[in-house]
């Protein structure tokens, strides 16, 4: 069996476009691989845990090649139960809403948890950093309501995607296949831009 995590960072529930694109997809994908099991991770839920000072410290530690003190470890440990459950997933889904023109900050809280040495990627002094889920793939969907690619900067600028893509690299997710519905206020053409989206996000879900 195959495992997707479809982890969503939007808290608008049934209204976010980002959840409605994206619910196309693992439609299509369902129906072309019903041997697939799909978990849905909601970052708006509540559960994420802090990452203060003593997780901070934890993370400090295992950089250095030590371990946590004990007092770290509770909050280490917590972490660590949150990359597990991303760990196992053998695909993702991503539904990414622009904010601010970067990503919601509990998108950008979990990354921060899962992120570790040693857990998401190794660090050599000589060759830098590695990833180390290689070998996965995912799917994102980006929406905006304002920013779209080619406007002017006035209309935004895209920390998003940008910052987004470069994290699943980082981890050493390299097949990554994208979903952008960002038809901005410039537009008059919203709903068919909109409809534009769910078939790409059909087409993708049938083929990933």
């Amino acid at each position: 069996m195959t495992t997707l995590l479809y982890v969503s960072s939007s808290p608008r529930g049934t209204d976010s476009d980002s959840g409605a694109i994206a619910q196309e997809f693992l439609d299509n994908h369902r129906a072309t691989r019903p041997d697939v099991t799909v978990e849905h991770l909601d970052l708006f839920d509540g559960s994420l845990p802090q990452f203060g000072r003593l997780a901070a410290g934890a993370k400090m530690a295992a950089f250095a090649g030590g371990e946590p003190s004990p007092e770290q470890s509770g909050e280490w440990h917590s972490a660590r139960e949150v990359f597990d459950r991303f760990a196992a997933a053998d695909t993702y889904l991503f539904s990414v809403p622009m904010w601010n023109g970067g990503v919601p900050y509990v998108l950008k809280q979990w990354i921060d948890i899962i992120t570790q040495p040693g857990w998401a990627f190794g660090f050599d002094p000589v060759t830098g950093y590695s990833g180390l889920l290689s070998g996965k793939k995912a799917a994102v969907v980006y929406t905006s309501g304002v920013y779209a690619v080619g406007a002017p900067p006035a209309f935004g600028r895209d920390f998003h995607s940008t910052f987004f893509t470069d994290w699943l690299h980082f981890v050493g997710i390299e097949d990554v296949a994208e979903v952008r519905w960002q038809p901005t206020v410039r537009t008059a053409t919203r709903d068919e831009d909109r409809a534009v989206a769910l078939e790409q996000a059909a087409a993708a879900g049938r083929a990933f």
